[in-house]
């Protein structure tokens, strides 16, 4: 039997209104697409999903994969509440342009909509230019009516807080919180199996036909927590140790920034690693297997794997997340 327990995939790059073309670069990849504006690194969800890049699996969707090793690639606990489909969906995200003002559902309202879970989520900012911004929750209690006047008269971002953003910053946006990534943010997005989106403001934007872009007023109302909510958050930096910036219902992530080995020991954890390298090189061991993460570069630990070296090369920044 195949004692696999390091994986990567080939990731999917999304073109997009806003996106440009910082994310080629950053991972290294000559493509011909422009407005590059997302590197999705694993995702299950249906018509945009990841699959291996090497191995005896080299071609298997991540559903796949996950239907072949079942509580070994994930943990027993996650296979009996998630079955086939991988709770998380792991992203870049690079913003030429601002992007629209949005909502996502919870697990409730999304499942009672779409059939499917929620979406909580979290930013860590890769990179960002100097000045960048981004919008998360309102700066005080707006009622629903208020909303839906302010989007009428498109003065909405007049009651969101706008925080100033750089490299490090770690913000969690749960369902319901209305947001927005500004104009040069370059994050890493880490969240629930979920694409739902409900646009509320979008500059006055048109799309590739000329037309406005839909807005989804009415559905957002549902979905919005009319209440004042401080998602940002900052965490200390220390090299060579796991710095935990989000623990969630629905995910945990630490950071690691590395200037020499570190040993990370799963043995008694229940669940996939994912490991997101966001700056330099980090070599990931486990037993005789061995990956080279680059930046911009995830790695996927099954669960049945009792731990891994890290081996920066120089100077490195690895998040690790688990369900």
């Amino acid at each position: 039997m195949d004692k696999r327990n390091l994986f990567t995939f080939t990731p999917v790059l999304k073109e997009t209104l806003w996106g440009g073309t910082q994310l080629l670069a950053y991972k290294g990849m000559d493509a011909t697409l422009e407005r590059v504006g997302e590197s999705w690194e694993l995702s299950s969800v249906d018509g945009s999903e990841t699959v291996v890049a090497d191995g005896e699996y080299a071609g298997y969707t991540l559903s796949g994969l996950t239907a072949a090793l079942r509580e070994e690639l994930v943990g027993t606990d996650n296979y009996r509440r998630y079955g086939q489909r991988f709770p998380l969906l792991i992203k870049f995200i690079d913003a030429c342009q601002d992007l629209s003002v949005q909502v996502h559902p919870d697990d409730e309202l999304a499942q009672q909509r779409h059939h499917c879970p929620g979406k909580n989520e979290m930013w860590y900012m890769v990179n960002a230019a100097p000045g960048a911004r981004l919008y998360s929750g309102f700066d005080r209690k707006v009622t629903p009516e208020e909303y839906e006047a302010r989007v009428a008269d498109a003065t909405l971002p007049e009651v969101l807080r706008s925080y100033e953003v750089h490299p490090g910053d770690v913000f969690y946006l749960p369902a319901g919180c209305v947001h927005s990534l500004g104009r040069g943010c370059f994050v890493c997005e880490i969240q629930q199996s979920c694409d739902i989106t409900y646009r509320i403001y979008d500059y006055g934007r048109k799309d590739a036909s000329g037309k406005p872009r839909t807005l989804h007023t009415a559905e957002a109302r549902d979905a919005i927590r009319f209440d004042e909510m401080q998602t940002d958050m900052t965490c200390p930096v220390e090299e060579n140790l796991p710095v935990e910036l989000v623990r969630t219902p629905f995910f945990t992530t630490s950071v690691y920034r590395l200037t020499e080995p570190m040993e990370c020991d799963y043995s008694g954890l229940d669940s996939f690693v994912a490991l997101i390298c966001t700056d330099g090189i980090c070599r990931v061991q486990s037993g005789d297997e061995e990956v080279c993460l680059r930046e911009g570069t995830t790695l996927l630990v099954a669960a049945r794997c009792p731990g891994v070296k890290l081996l920066p090369e120089g100077r490195a920044c690895v998040l690790e997340t688990f369900v």
